[in-house]
């Protein structure tokens, strides 16, 4: 969208784990990186401007920005971990 708008890129996990949530950001010719992270119910992760909260009852992730930027044009990865699988999950949104 346009420069200063609010936005927000959806996350939910299906698990009965309490995995650990992350959130990639992958700008155009590179590789993703990690953005934020959380570890435990109701912890909120943020960096640049980004905050997503680890909500176990809704079992979401959802990354939020106040004010977004053209330069935040990128992909966006949310994926969790827990001690079962290695890693799972994923999804892509553009902003």
């Amino acid at each position: 969208g346009d420069s200063g708008e609010s936005s927000t890129v959806n996350c939910s996990y299906e698990t009965k784990q309490y995995p650990a949530l992350f959130w990639y950001v992958q700008y155009l010719g590179e590789g993703p990186q990690l953005l934020l992270r959380a570890q435990r119910d109701n912890k909120k992760g943020s960096n640049k401007g980004f905050e997503a909260t680890y909500n176990t009852e809704t079992t979401s992730f959802h990354l939020e920005k106040a004010l977004v930027q053209e330069s935040d044009s990128a992909v966006y990865y949310c994926a969790l971990s827990d001690t079962v699988t290695e890693t799972a999950g994923g999804a892509e949104n553009k902003l």
